[in-house]
């Protein structure tokens, strides 16, 4: 019975001092097993979108609790590495500026 777990962690933006929020994926083989394949999802700053992977002093880091999360085939395009939605948010964003 594997699941998938949602984490998620909050901090400090160096940029403007608005809230980061951190994500990762990782697998449980049953409810009171250790994670395996855990695997980090990114980390941005809701306030500004400044791309900050961990956090600095003398900002607090917040974990909040492990939500269980359904697993989803996310397609890969080409040989980035990057999911397909957010190749295409990439290259959205880009076209607009």
């Amino acid at each position: 019975m594997r699941k998938q777990y949602l984490h998620l962690s909050a901090y400090t933006c160096d940029v403007c001092s608005g809230p980061v929020i951190a994500g990762s994926l990782g697998v449980r083989e049953n409810e009171i097993s250790r994670e395996i394949e855990t695997s980090t999802v990114g980390a941005i700053c809701i306030s500004c979108g400044h791309r900050q992977d961990k956090a600095t002093e003398p900002g607090r880091l917040r974990y909040f609790f492990p939500i269980e999360w359904e697993s989803v085939n996310i397609k890969v395009v080409g040989h980035s590495g990057h999911s397909e939605p957010a190749y295409v948010e990439a290259l959205n964003r880009a076209e607009r500026h």
